[in-house]
């Protein structure tokens, strides 16, 4: 049972040495009884005490571990409702459906297409995580075959999805080492399942026809050891399915219900009769509150959105999305090539290179940090100042890669031109556009 604010303060040093970010130890143990606070920030709780203080430490929605490799993941562990509050963690996985009787050239084909579907965005690599290999004749060893080329043959973990303990366990023998989710524990399978999980070390979904129908399952699984559950509360209908998927996040994170203070499993793909549709249902599901969600296919025009989606509302509200300062090579620039500065916002990076890209000029774009603001906000704040903008191209190693000493300003930074030509003794400081939908007819005017 989780502890009391009072109760945790008692297990603490009491030092009030406001290490972990809060002035005393009181408000510090406040913020672990509401799940806002990690026991790790205090570094001088005691062993004994950290062990009593394990589960009122705990986020209220269990994080979970799923897979291995590059595609492996963790969902669950959030500790808000809204992302304003503080920040969401760990992002939904989304998987696609594969069927046991599919044919085995249409299985390699479209796992070498799904494989390829991987997109570059503020220096990350975009890319769904998870194939659901789902058995539809009891056939176990058709089923163990396909989880094993899905296994050794791309990069994707694996839900593997059974109610019959045989198909399963001949599914968990072939692709074991990408430890994947196996789905779905139910009231009829709930004892195999369980043994078969706690043998293997494996997380485990729980499948019931309603949330109430859900906690008679976990507290025999959690009874039984297993604590890795995702929870599926049955629900198919697109306004049910919401509303399970908020009740659940709020009466874990509200009412610290922790026989539901699990992450969640949806499938879209058995709500909608096209992928479009699927789509729409899905972007619902990233933003309240699946961890894994399971469409019947994947294509480029629906998942990149979704990836989209996720990664601006799985980032931290508070800091902007930046990205690295350094030397940015926009076409295949040569020491004749223009050399353009901006900030380090993403947005003003990739609306400036994207301008840039189709002017067909080949330039090198400096990105200097400004703690992620824009050009104007950066200016007025200090952060992008002529002097420090002067002293970064000049440390930055441009000045090996080019002939002509120029740089090229944003038009609403034109005031640092003085202070950088200082700066930048035998450089010209050039006033660009103040849009950067003029940077084109800029460059080509040139």
């Amino acid at each position: 049972m989780a502890l009391t604010g009072i109760q945790i303060f008692k297990l603490l040093p009491k030092t009030n040495c406001k290490e972990c970010g809060v002035p005393t130890c009181l408000a510090f143990a406040m913020n672990l009884a509401s799940g806002k606070g990690e026991l790790d920030s205090c570094p001088y709780v005691s062993e004994e005490a950290r062990a009593q203080l394990a589960e009122a430490s705990a986020p209220p929605v269990r994080p979970v571990a799923i897979g291995k490799g590059v595609r492996a993941f963790t969902v669950g562990g959030e500790t808000v409702l809204c992302r304003h509050e503080k920040t969401f963690y760990n992002k939904p996985a989304l998987a696609a459906l594969v069927k046991s009787d599919m044919d085995d050239t249409q299985l390699e084909a479209k796992l070498k297409a799904w494989n390829a579907f991987q997109f570059e965005r503020v220096g990350l690599n975009l890319r769904p995580e998870v194939v659901a290999l789902k058995d539809v004749n009891g056939d176990a060893a058709a089923f163990a075959k396909k989880a094993k080329t899905i296994a050794e043959t791309s990069e994707f973990n694996l839900v593997l999805m059974s109610e019959d303990p045989k198909v399963m366990k001949a599914g968990i023998k072939a692709c074991l080492f990408k430890r994947p989710l196996m789905y779905a524990a139910t009231a009829a399978n709930a004892e195999d399942f369980g043994k078969l999980a706690k043998e293997n070390n494996l997380p485990l979904a729980v499948k019931a026809d309603s949330i109430e129908g859900l906690i008679p399952l976990t507290d025999k699984l959690t009874g039984m050891g297993l604590k890795d559950l995702v929870l599926d509360p049955g629900s198919r209908k697109i306004k049910k399915a919401l509303e399970d998927q908020v009740a659940i996040r709020r009466a874990a994170l509200k009412n610290l219900n922790r026989k539901i203070g699990f992450p969640t499993i949806v499938f879209p793909c058995e709500m909608a009769s096209n992928l479009d549709m699927e789509t729409l249902i899905a972007s619902m599901f990233v933003a309240k509150y699946s961890g894994i969600i399971v469409l019947s296919d994947f294509s480029g025009e629906s998942l990149f959105p979704m990836l989209l989606e996720r990664l601006n509302i799985y980032t931290d509200p508070q800091r902007p999305m930046t990205v690295t300062q350094g030397i940015y090579e926009i076409g295949n620039p040569t020491e004749d090539s223009p050399v353009l500065v901006t900030t380090n916002f993403a947005l003003t990076y990739f609306i400036v290179s994207g301008e840039i890209e189709g002017s067909k000029i080949p330039s090198w774009l400096l990105i200097k940090d400004s703690e992620g603001l824009s050009v104007m906000t950066a200016w007025a704040a200090g952060k992008f100042a002529g002097d420090d903008v002067g002293m970064f191209v000049k440390k930055s190693g441009i000045e090996n890669k080019v002939k002509k000493k120029e740089v090229i300003i944003p038009g609403y930074a034109a005031a640092i031109a003085g202070d950088m030509e200082e700066e930048l003794s035998g450089w010209t400081v050039t006033v660009g556009p103040r849009e950067a939908a003029h940077i084109p007819g800029f460059l080509r005017s040139r």
